[in-house]
């Protein structure tokens, strides 16, 4: 009994796929794109859509093709396998795997490839949504030549941006780890759009490259305080420069206007946080209140309030800012400068450790002791020091990377 189980464990393992490699996305914009293995890239994560250890059970060879038209993303959605476990093997099912993609993607897809070709000739009539913002161009050495992208404000009253953007939102099941999708119908939610001109038969078409989401949140009595939800540049424009593109922008936008505060962002990636750096620090650094001998005298009231101001980010931004740009005015092989400095980064480290010390304290006043002793171990000194040292360090090493980006810019 027991050697036919596994014989049969095994037999049904050949029928698992990693849901990562089987769906297969492409944006596409000449028919040929479909044949090219180039124009593919899979997701980074599937388990908000089959489950934590992103499998699909019940396929050989299983393909799940989910293609997009660059532009408008008119969608394509077909599944693929070579064989699939059926009857014979007593009482087991095959996932149901398109109702589950059909849950996050809208109706009125694509199911066969030449319904799909014949949408594509009818895309050099799609054009971007709402109002251009910015334009600008990066030098593509594999073109040879700069290519132009655009980024555009939008929002739900733009006709057919609703439809459109219900395509768009599906990519973030695949890019951001705790994805969710928006209420469109909350009126404070507004939408920038990456575009890239591309030239197909001589006319000009647009490709969609990525999108952030800004929630204005009301603050009393007659601000708001923009907070950015998601943001994605999609896979094949990664690494280009577009997020830096698109965060200045929406900066830049909102500094404009008289009633917004300062801008913040809901629960940041990593990646986010050094792209803000970035950005934040190519703003700020010609203000008068970083000048060099500024920086060398400690932050300051001045940084906070001129860079709320003046460019609407926030205190605890602009403290990291004042830490980027107070590195680079120093000479770190100077003992006197670097231990200054050092000193200055860990005591704002150490804030979250003083603060439980009070607590400690609080607590010593209202426990027995031998509750306290307890609470004590948990907190030992050398090891807070250590803590302390590691912090510096991977936060040096992180700005570091920002300046060196900011020296090419």
């Amino acid at each position: 009994l027991f050697s036919g189980l596994t014989a049969m464990e095994k037999k049904l393992a050949e029928y698992k796929c990693n849901t990562n490699e089987a769906i297969q996305l492409k944006l596409v914009r000449f028919p040929e794109d479909l044949e090219d293995e180039n124009t593919t890239f899979n997701p980074e994560y599937s388990h908000q859509v089959f489950g934590d250890d992103e499998v699909a059970f019940g396929y050989k060879g299983l393909k799940i093709l989910l293609y997009y038209i660059a532009g408008n993303l008119s969608t394509l959605f077909r599944i693929e396998y070579t064989s699939k476990v059926n009857e014979k093997f007593d009482c087991v099912e095959a996932d149901d795997v398109e109702s589950k993609i059909r849950e996050i993607i809208p109706p009125g897809f694509c199911t066969n490839t030449d319904d799909f070709v014949s949408l594509l000739e009818k895309e050099v009539n799609f054009k971007p949504f709402g109002m251009l913002l910015h334009t600008y161009s990066i030098h593509n050495e594999e073109a040879g030549e700069d290519i132009t992208y655009q980024i555009y404000k939008a929002d739900m009253t733009c006709p057919g941006f609703r439809e459109y953007h219900e395509r768009l939102q599906t990519f973030l099941m695949w890019f951001i780890e705790t994805a969710s999708f928006i209420d469109v119908d909350d009126e404070r939610w507004n939408y920038f759009l990456v575009f890239e001109k591309y030239n197909k038969d001589g006319a000009t078409l647009f490709a969609t490259v990525g999108y952030m989401t800004v929630y204005n949140y009301y603050v009393y009595p007659d601000k708001t305080r923009p907070r950015v939800s998601q943001m994605l540049i999609l896979p094949p424009f990664q690494g280009e420069g577009h997020g830096a593109q698109l965060l200045e922008t929406v900066h830049r936008y909102y500094m404009s206007s008289p009633t917004v505060l300062d801008i913040t962002a809901e629960d940041p990636s990593e990646n986010y946080v050094k792209l803000r750096d970035f950005v934040l620090v190519k703003l700020c650094q010609d203000l008068l209140c970083f000048s060099p001998v500024k920086l060398m005298q400690g932050f300051s009231q001045e940084m906070v309030t001129e860079a709320q101001q003046k460019l609407k980010i926030n205190k605890q931004h602009t403290r990291r800012v004042y830490e980027i740009l107070r590195l680079r005015a120093t000479n770190m092989g100077d003992a006197e400068q670097s231990r200054s400095y050092r000193l200055d980064v860990k005591r704002r480290l150490i804030g979250p450790y003083k603060k439980k010390q009070r607590e400690l304290a609080k607590m010593r006043r209202c426990l027995r002791p031998e509750e306290m002793t307890n609470q004590l171990n948990q907190i030992d000194l050398n090891l807070q020091r250590e803590q302390l040292e590691e912090s510096f360090q991977q936060l040096v090493s992180d700005y570091r990377r920002v300046l060196e980006r900011l020296a090419q810019a």
